[in-house]
């Protein structure tokens, strides 16, 4: 099979030679550049929803990743990554095309337009999991240049991040109406934006990346498969419901029974869940630290652009020291880096914030790396749909966790201080609260050491 277009003998042996990894590389930027992530929150209250029915819309597209997670590694198997990643573009096109031209004004159809919507990007996002990465690794495995893929991911995380720096810049601009409106005047055009419009071009504009998402999968060519040394599946002989489950089954089996894949799934989670949490508390955090609102966006951008290093030294790592190395590493790093997140610094205590924030990017690459250096083809976008589901079940976990032990916190707070005001209250619960991390991770890490190590040594 053909997957590269003719390209010069210079570049015949580069991955980026190859048509599916150009266009894994583009899928990428264009699904997770999302215009409308600056304006996220705020997006859905100014169509007249409420805050309960934000958090109940995005607990339902917490709940169908989840749901969907493995089950779509699976299909992804057994009828072909390039034929999901198109349907997962044809989802990402139709959950923008649902709130793009949903009405404002907070009605039921509205509610009902959002719900819809936030189940089609969950399915949608369980579906991309692990599915382009199959596809793009395959593709790599075939050409005798699986040994590239620390190269591929460096760049790919370079130009994510820049996609997501130009995301966010660009849809923060079209949604404010007035910064249009004095655009226009600037130009010498008289013409002046309405709320109701600017609050769309966001969507407009993720709603062009969608339809080129669609483009670059139809694009792809589907690999062939190749099995690891020391596993067997097959496929062929099995159809429909069973062959789903059977798939399912055999790759949850062959973790279990795999300690190195176990331990990366395990370290890699322990870490990530951890430090996901930390970064859904942002805006809070750098209120605590006095950082003004006006420089939230700006950190955003400082930490993308500080991303587009990160790969370059996380494909360093992996070339030079040992997996049980690097983990050390970054274990130690982070374990130091929530202990003075914690304290609550003025100004300075945005640095462990961005330390926390290049652990999960180098979280993501080491696990990428290791994880797909092992599995077989024929079942390695249903395994990498374990790892993201075991992630994401642990996530759900913690935050529940971390919500339960602010309510004790503020209960005793509240008794210690019944004179107290609300935002005092709040304010301290959450220091006290977040002081908890670095003990927390620390003996995670150790649990999963303990559980691991002799299974490695055996």
């Amino acid at each position: 099979m053909n997957s590269a277009s003719p390209v010069p003998s210079s570049l015949s042996s580069s991955p980026f030679a190859l048509t599916n990894i150009r266009r894994f590389l583009a899928f990428r930027v264009l699904f997770n550049a999302r215009f409308y992530y600056p304006v996220f929150t705020v997006l859905f209250l100014d169509f007249g929803l409420s805050l309960e029915q934000f958090a109940l819309l995005n607990t339902v597209w917490a709940f169908t990743i989840v749901l969907a997670e493995v089950p779509s590694g699976a299909l992804a198997d057994l009828m072909g990554r390039k034929q999901l990643l198109v349907v997962t573009s044809a989802l990402m096109l139709l959950e923008i095309v649902l709130i793009a031209l949903a009405p404002a004004g907070g009605s039921s159809t509205v509610f009902w337009l959002f719900l819809c919507n936030r189940v089609v990007s969950g399915l949608a996002e369980a579906m991309a999991s692990g599915t382009d990465e199959a596809l793009a690794y395959d593709t790599l495995v075939e050409h005798d240049m699986a040994d590239k893929w620390p190269l591929v991911l460096d760049w790919q995380m370079r130009i994510q991040n820049l996609g997501f720096i130009f995301a966010m810049t660009l849809g923060a601009m079209v949604y404010d109406h007035e910064l249009l409106s004095q655009i226009f005047t600037l130009l010498g055009l008289d013409l002046q934006i309405e709320p109701q419009l600017s609050m769309r071009f966001p969507l407009f504009l993720t709603l062009v990346f969608a339809i080129f998402a669609l483009l670059a999968t139809i694009g792809m060519e589907e690999p062939k498969r190749h099995k690891h040394p020391g596993q067997t599946t097959d496929t062929k002989n099995t159809h429909g419901l069973i062959a789903l489950i059977s798939l399912t089954l055999r790759a949850g089996a062959w973790i279990l029974r795999t300690p190195y894949a176990m331990a990366i799934i395990l370290f890699a989670m322990t870490l990530d869940h951890t430090l996901r949490m930390l970064a859904t508390l942002t805006s809070q955090y750098y209120r605590l630290i006095d950082l003004p609102e006006s420089t939230f966006g700006l950190i955003g951008s400082a930490i993308a652009l500080i991303g587009l290093l990160v790969p370059r030294l996380a494909r360093f790592m992996s070339e030079k020291l040992s997996a049980g190395i690097n983990v050390l590493i970054l274990s130690l790093t982070m374990i130091v880096a929530l202990v003075f997140l914690g304290k609550f610094i003025p100004y300075f205590g945005v640095l462990p914030m961005v330390a926390a924030f290049i652990g999960m990017m180098m979280t993501s690459f080491f696990t990428s790396h290791y994880l797909n250096s092992i599995t077989s083809s024929e079942q390695r976008a249903t395994v990498l749909s374990f790892k993201g589901m075991a992630f994401n079940i642990a996530y759900g976990c913690i935050g529940m966790g971390f919500a339960a032990l602010i309510r004790h916190e503020r209960q005793l707070l509240s008794l210690q201080h019944p004179l107290a005001s609300e935002s005092f209250l709040e304010n301290t619960a959450f220091k006290l609260a977040t002081g908890w991390f670095p003990w927390y991770l620390a003996i995670m890490l150790l649990v999963v050491t303990a559980f691991t190590l002799p299974r490695l040594r055996r």
